[in-house]
């Protein structure tokens, strides 16, 4: 299976009265994004699934990838993907879903930092996960513990070439 990690994209700014679950994407962040994954699409993304937080930017950003993708499916909002999830609840989540040939996770930092590497086996790993950034890793079983192969990972500086 391929697993794809996708950082939703910039968002709105947390202020008084807006709750952090209604936070949206801001018009830089879905231009920036819609880029990023536009050059992501060069390496075949064909995803079969799309799991998602629940909160406003990532389902937006999640909207915005099954669009580019032209995914089928709807997409499947998940607890396991919010901000203060575990690792291990996303890896449960996956195997619910092991016979997808390509998931896009759709979530947040800090879970996406510590995701990374705990889901190629080296859970001390840390990944600097940028928003509205993507990364590839492949899962060939699915056993208690991942043990991921890392394909690639884009952010959206290199795809939109800004210095």
């Amino acid at each position: 299976m391929q697993v794809y990690l996708l950082r939703h994209g910039i968002s709105q700014e947390a202020r008084a009265g807006l709750s952090d679950a209604d936070r949206a994407l801001t018009a830089v962040g879905r231009r920036r994004l819609r880029q990023t994954l536009q050059a992501a699409i060069r390496s075949d993304i064909k995803p079969s699934l799309i799991l998602s937080s629940p909160l406003k930017r990532a389902v937006q950003t999640a909207e915005i990838a099954k669009e580019v993708f032209a995914c089928k499916s709807e997409i499947l909002r998940t607890n396991a993907l919010l901000p203060g999830a575990a690792a291990e609840q996303v890896w449960d989540e996956i195997r619910v879903h092991k016979n997808e040939t390509a998931v896009i996770l759709v979530g947040h930092n800090p879970l996406f930092d510590r995701l990374a590497g705990y889901l190629l086996g080296q859970p001390e790993l840390q990944v600097d996960f940028k928003k509205g950034a993507i990364l590839r890793l492949d899962m060939e079983a699915f056993h208690a513990r991942p043990k991921g192969i890392l394909r690639w990972y884009l952010t959206s500086k290199l795809a939109t070439n800004h210095g």
